[in-house]
């Protein structure tokens, strides 16, 4: 911070201090080098001598952390170890996020290295990104068998205690919806092996429904769809006229099924893992897996579960609702994630999102990844408050102080407005939540009226 100020002072804003029901209708936040050393309600404030943010109209909250995302580092994409994202798209992503108000975000594609958070040349983002492990046998086997293609013998020969010895925050994500015949083998590998088979190029929606024709929304055939039902859905998007059905189960059951029981066996060794080493364990939630993960949550009490996007899509929502409770009974952290469902819906709608929240099942929100179509958390707790599902305060401590309490070893020491606690926050529009003003990172501006910030604002002018 500039010696010209020795305090920053934020004064006339509203403040959401992230514990849930703290809400003061006007407060004033002092932050002193990258820490919060005063927060109360309150409008008079001694402002000589420091850099004082306006934020007038505006709610403070804190800086938002998101445990569950991807897209964010330069190292082996995905569970599927497939090939790093591309680097402009990495800064997409990690821009997209911070002008969205996220301050923290752990990057849990499972199988990257510490040091690919960031490029060779020592490239830096004020978004604070942070990676996971699932560093075992089975995980590797099963990114191998339907990808693998950016994985290197340093990939192969890590494991989960080099990985916390290098400073992975927690373990997973185990399983993926590559491994596990989830959204991304509808976005991704059912389409390509269609279009590569047919020349055709089929929705994420139809590659969804023919995966499910073929194999059940449980991924073992049961209650999979009769043989006209198939031929009236390839029909449909025009594939009958390139192959038959027999062609298609074959093609579907070829991309999905391969790595299933290897990933399956890799839930086991992160929840092993998870025991031996104390840290939080983010699984792949759905309906493929829910009966893995109950039995997990039996047979291994001490497992730092926490059942990730438990709102996915292969749910219903009563589905959705029964599993939650359930694993919630058994201790585990459910985790929902925005995917595209908020305002996107290219794939995906907010039903299942909506009934776990009106249950009062949820303990944290992220956004996962979806393609990249992800909408941003503060469009989905602006949500939750406009349609009264929870307070402001409940909603934003979904993204904030529970991620915290969660995710400690990430976040134990920032997700709230509290004295000493990191000075990460986030000043939105009072009006609407998801329309973000201000980020500040370590008590250093980040995001100024919504736009970037290269280094550190130059604290010569009062931000209103």
């Amino acid at each position: 911070m500039s010696t010209s100020f020795q305090d920053t002072v934020i004064i006339n804003g509203s403040v959401i201090t992230g514990d849930g029901r703290t809400f003061f209708e006007r407060g004033i936040v002092r932050l002193r080098d990258d820490r919060i050393i005063e927060v109360r309600e309150g409008t008079e404030a001694t402002i000589e001598d420091v850099f004082v943010i306006d934020a007038a109209g505006c709610t403070i909250l804190p800086g938002i952390i998101n445990g569950h995302a991807h897209g964010c580092i330069h190292g082996p994409a995905m569970p599927s170890g497939s090939a790093p994202v591309a680097e402009d798209d990495v800064a997409y992503f990690r821009n997209k996020h911070l002008l969205s108000g996220t301050t923290t975000l752990l990057n849990v594609c499972g199988l990257a290295t510490v040091d690919e958070i960031h490029l060779p040349g020592g490239e830096r983002h004020p978004l604070d990104i942070h990676v996971s492990s699932a560093h075992t046998p089975s995980n590797i086997a099963a990114a191998m068998e339907i990808d693998g293609k950016g994985l290197s013998n340093r990939h192969h020969a890590l494991t989960i205690e080099t990985m916390i010895a290098d400073g992975a925050k927690a373990l997973g994500e185990a399983g993926g919806g590559q491994t596990l015949g989830g959204g991304a083998q509808d976005y991704r590998f059912i389409p390509a092996a269609i279009l590569a088979a047919t020349g055709v190029s089929v929705h994420p929606k139809i590659a969804r429904s023919l995966k499910e024709a073929v194999l059940g929304r449980s991924l073992n055939g049961d209650g999979a769809a009769d043989q006209l039902y198939l031929e009236h859905l390839m029909e449909s998007c025009g594939l009958k006229a390139h192959l038959d059905a027999k062609a298609m189960r074959e093609l579907i059951a070829k991309t999905v099924l391969p790595p299933v029981a290897l990933s399956l066996q890799g839930f086991q060794e992160i929840a092993a893992q998870s025991v031996r080493f104390g840290l939080p364990a983010i699984f792949h939630t759905a309906l493929p897996t829910i009966e893995t993960l109950l039995e997990i949550a039996a047979t291994h009490p001490s497992c730092r579960m926490v059942a990730g996007h438990t709102n996915h899509p292969s749910f219903s929502a009563e589905e959705a609702v029964h599993f939650a409770s359930e694993l919630r009974k058994r201790g585990a952290a459910i985790d929902v994630s925005t995917l595209d469902c908020v305002h996107t819906r290219w794939r995906n709608e907010p039903d299942n999102l909506d009934a776990l929240i009106e249950a009062g099942l949820v303990d944290t929100i992220s956004t996962d990844f979806a393609g990249g179509d992800w909408d941003s958390i503060l469009s989905a707790v602006q949500r939750m408050v406009a349609k009264r599902q929870l307070s402001a305060p409940a909603a934003v401590a979904l993204a904030t102080g529970n991620v915290a309490h969660t995710l400690p070893q990430l976040a134990g020491d920032r997700g709230f407005i509290t004295k000493g606690r990191r000075a990460d926050l986030t000043i939105c529009e009072g009006h609407n939540l998801s329309r973000v003003r201000h980020v500040m990172i370590k008590g250093k501006i980040a995001v100024s009226n919504a736009a970037l910030v290269d280094d550190r604002l130059s604290l010569t002018q009062e931000i209103s």
